[in-house]
């Protein structure tokens, strides 16, 4: 596999000009704006996009999540991603799969089968939306995505099963055969052999052409079959974004966005669905360059139970001016705590922040919680398509939020115009992910690299080395407070597939 080094960034500074910063450093009179360069921290290569075939936009690898079980870790991705411009106009020529036996060290990969008429054994024109579940019960890995057509109706999503460890994978199941418009799945099992649920596996998507009404369906014998009708929250709510997650005793809880940060839960393995509260209103500021993003939810779960949610937001900034990482926490999914800034900069830098990606190491919870964040960010918030500069972050704390590790930059300056088009925007994802093993964080990101002539060079990547430190942490937002209710007016997302919703109410406008 590829290996990267994550060097530290060059400087072209005279002697004494460093000697003067490092005395400022010294006496606390300036502030760092942007993660530090991790000497020890390397990038390792774990996929890239082999294919030729229209109309994908090669090679280009976006949209990656990962999850881990013991010392194997699994990563699915999307592999050429297909411009607006071109039929089906969204998703991509087929998902990738990569997978590490040995806690992130080695990794092999390849791309699943029976999907996609791109990879060449499949029968759809697309798939999206890969995310990543592992069924303890029955020993079973599973890619969930979405398969798109130009000419035929499809199941809301399918699932792809792995019993070997993620070495192979055997062509998809459908889940609610009879949908054809959905967008945005998510898919969780309940791996706690305490659970009265154990075993069960949950699949959250929504439907675009009912204006993202929220949909779930389960499955109990490994993902080989799945319940239909799909239940739906019993006051037919809307939302986009959902990420399900289990806690240890079997109730299922689901973050999602729909005209707030809200979630809804399940006490009976499925059996039927709580209406959403509200976590918190959203406040966004809209990322620039034409980047797609938006305030999606990135949810994470700790050894005891605690459901972590993550978004970008603006409300500690001025005139909703650039978006912090901000998150709350909840116990049982019903009710949750004030939202909380991760302070990875000063609420007077420049920077902008999104697409985060939160792993919570499962053997640790609640004061002594050791929480990973990789995300997105550009080192100015006013910038332009020609401007912009995109990064690759990490952030950690080793005792619940209370105080964080300074962050890390992982990878960049990237151009955004090295990035692929989509209906949405320049892309490198909707989401990206940390998952831990053996106390250790592993993210999976994408990471471009200039264009050669008209082909792009956007792979798969992970970081080597990194950690949760106890000792250092000492970046803090105890004292900060929102300053307002302003945000950017909301986009209105064009799904994967589907009718675009209607519903989706703009913020209040700043």
């Amino acid at each position: 596999m590829k290996r990267v080094s994550c060097a530290p960034a060059r400087l072209s500074l005279i002697p004494a000009l460093i000697v003067l910063i490092l005395f400022l450093a010294a006496a606390g009179m300036i502030s760092a704006q942007a993660p530090a360069v991790a000497p020890a921290v390397s990038l390792t290569q774990i996929s890239s996009d082999p294919f030729t075939v229209p109309p994908g936009q090669h090679a280009t690898e976006v949209e990656p999540h990962v999850l881990a079980n013991g010392s194997t870790l699994v990563a699915a991705f999307q592999v050429g991603r297909i411009p607006a411009s071109s039929p089906p106009g969204a998703g991509a020529t087929d998902i990738g799969w990569a997978t590490s036996t040995d806690g992130g060290n080695t990794w092999t990969h390849g791309f699943l089968p029976g999907l996609t008429v791109g990879e060449g054994s499949g029968p759809y024109s697309a798939a999206s939306d890969p995310e990543v579940a592992y069924d303890a019960k029955h020993n079973v890995w599973m890619i969930a995505s979405l398969p798109i057509s130009n000419t035929s109706s499809t199941p809301a999503v399918v699932v792809s099963r792995s019993t070997d460890g993620g070495s192979t994978w055997n062509n998809p199941v459908s889940v609610d055969a009879t949908s054809s418009n959905s967008d945005k799945n998510w898919i969780v099992c309940d791996s706690f052999s305490s659970s009265p649920y154990y075993g069960n596996c949950y699949v959250e998507w929504d439907n675009p052409s009912l204006d993202d009404l929220i949909l779930m369906s389960t499955s109990s014998d490994g993902g080989l079959t799945w319940s239909s009708p799909a239940e739906t929250t019993p006051t037919a709510s809307f939302g986009i974004g959902g990420q399900p997650l289990v806690q240890p005793n079997g109730t299922v809880v689901v973050p999602i966005e729909t005209n707030n940060m809200s979630s809804f839960v399940s006490t009976n393995g499925g059996a039927s669905w709580s209406t959403p509260v509200t976590i918190s209103n959203i406040q966004s500021h809209i990322d620039a360059g034409g980047i797609r993003s938006g305030p999606l939810p990135s949810a994470a779960i700790d050894g005891a139970g605690t459901v972590w949610v993550v978004w970008e937001d603006c409300r500690f900034r001025a005139s909703c001016s650039t978006n912090d990482l901000v998150y709350s926490t909840s116990s049982n999914g019903t009710t949750w705590s004030t939202v909380t800034r991760v302070p990875i900069d000063p609420v007077t830098s420049s920077l902008d922040h999104f697409i985060p990606g939160i792993g919570i190491d499962p053997a640790t919870s609640g004061t002594g919680a050791h929480v990973g964040i990789h995300f997105y960010w550009y080192s100015k918030s006013n910038c332009t398509s020609s401007t912009c500069e995109l990064y690759v972050g990490y952030i950690s704390s080793p005792n619940g939020g209370t105080t964080w590790n300074k962050p890390i930059k992982l990878a960049g300056p990237m151009k955004v115009t090295w990035l692929p088009n989509s209906q949405n925007g320049l892309m490198v994802g909707d989401y990206i992910a940390t998952a831990f093993t053996n106390g250790v964080p592993h993210g999976v990101f994408a990471v471009a690299t200039a264009k050669s002539g008209s082909t792009f060079n956007e792979a798969t990547y992970t970081a080597q080395g990194l950690s949760v430190p106890v000792e250092g942490a000492v970046l803090s937002s105890a004292n900060d407070k929102p300053l307002h209710k302003l945000s950017d007016k909301i986009e209105k997302e064009q799904p994967e597939k589907g009718i675009p919703p209607s519903r989706r109410a703009n913020r209040s406008a700043k």
